[in-house]
C-alpha cells in the first residue's frame, strides 16, 4: 500500500469513527462504500474488514458515552447476549453466503432505506410538532423480552453483512423503548462493541480480514469516535435523527442502484 493510499483510509476512519460516535452506528456505513468504490473489495472481504474497523470505532465511542453519562450496562445486559449469540451464529453462516456478491450488496441496501426513511421522519415530526425529548436519566427502560429480541435481530445483520448492528440498535430503543436518542446512541455502541469483537474473531478466522487495510482503518476510526461522542453530547436530539437519516438514504442508493444494480 503506498503512502496516499495509507493516509486516505486513515482520513476514511477518522470520519467513519466521527459518525459513528456521533449516531451511535458503528461508521461502518462509510467504511463499506469506501472498500467497496475506492479499494475495490469484493463484499465478502470488505464485510469482514470493515467489522474489524467497526469495532474500534465502538470500543472508543462506548468509553467516551459512558463517561458522558449515557450508558447503563444492567439495563442492556438483556440486548448484550442474545446479540452475542446471534452474531455469533451468523457469523459462522456468513462463510456460505460471502460469495452471494448482489445478494450482500442488496440486503445492506435495504437495511439502510428502512432505517433511513424512519429516522427522518421521525426527525421533521420533532421539529414540526413537539421539538426534541429531554434527555434524562441514562437506562434502556423495556421488557426484557422486547430487549431480547432486538439484541438478536442486530446480531443477525452484523454476523451477516458485517453492519446494521447501530441501525437496529438506535432506532429500536427510540422508537420500541422510548428512550432518549442520545442514551439510544451511548447504549447501542456499547452493544455493538461486544458484537463486533465476536463477529471480527470469527471473519479473521475465516480469512475474510486484509490486515493491510484494515491497520489504517482502526487507526483513525478509534481517534475518530471520541470526538463523535463528544460532539454528540453537544448536538440536538431533533438534529442527530435528521441527519442520521440522510446518511442513510445516501448509502442505501450506492448499495440498491450501483452496486445491487436495481
Amino acid at each position: 500500500m503506498d503512502t496516499i493510499m495509507f493516509i486516505l483510509l486513515t482520513v476514511c476512519g477518522v470520519l467513519a469513527g466521527m459518525l459513528g460516535g456521533l449516531l451511535g452506528i458503528g461508521g461502518g456505513i462509510l467504511i463499506m462504500p469506501v472498500l467497496r468504490f475506492m479499494v475495490g473489495l469484493d463484499p465478502a472481504y470488505a464485510a469482514g474488514t470493515c467489522v474489524v474497523a467497526v469495532f474500534f470505532t465502538t470500543l472508543g465511542g462506548s468509553i467516551k458515552h459512558f463517561k458522558l453519562g449515557h450508558i447503563d450496562f444492567r439495563s442492556i445486559l438483556p440486548v448484550i447476549i442474545p446479540g452475542l449469540m446471534s452474531t455469533v451464529i451468523f457469523s459462522i453462516l456468513f462463510a456460505y453466503v460471502a460469495h452471494k456478491n448482489i445478494w450482500l450488496d442488496v440486503a445492506t441496501g435495504i437495511v439502510f432505506s428502512l432505517v433511513a426513511l424512519r429516522m427522518l421522519w421521525e426527525g421533521i415530526s420533532e421539529c414540526l410538532i413537539k421539538g426534541s425529548e429531554p434527555d434524562t436519566g441514562s437506562s434502556i427502560r423495556g421488557s426484557i423480552l422486547a430487549k431480547m429480541g432486538i439484541g438478536a435481530t442486530a446480531g443477525v445483520l452484523l454476523g451477516l453483512l458485517g453492519i446494521g448492528t447501530g441501525a437496529v440498535l438506535v432506532p429500536a430503543f427510540v422508537f420500541a423503548l422510548n428512550a432518549p436518542i442520545k442514551i439510544a446512541i451511548g447504549s447501542s455502541l456499547a452493544c455493538f462493541s461486544l458484537n463486533a469483537l465476536a463477529s471480527s474473531a470469527l471473519k479473521m478466522s475465516q480469512g475474510f480480514v486484509q490486515v493491510n487495510i484494515l491497520i489504517p482503518l482502526c487507526i483513525g476510526t478509534f481517534i475518530g469516535s471520541r470526538f463523535g461522542a463528544t460532539l454528540n453530547g453537544r448536538t440536538s436530539s431533533m438534529f442527530l435523527k435528521f441527519i442520521f437519516g440522510m446518511v442513510f438514504v445516501y448509502v442505501a442508493y450506492k448499495y440498491l442502484f450501483v452496486l445491487g444494480g436495481l
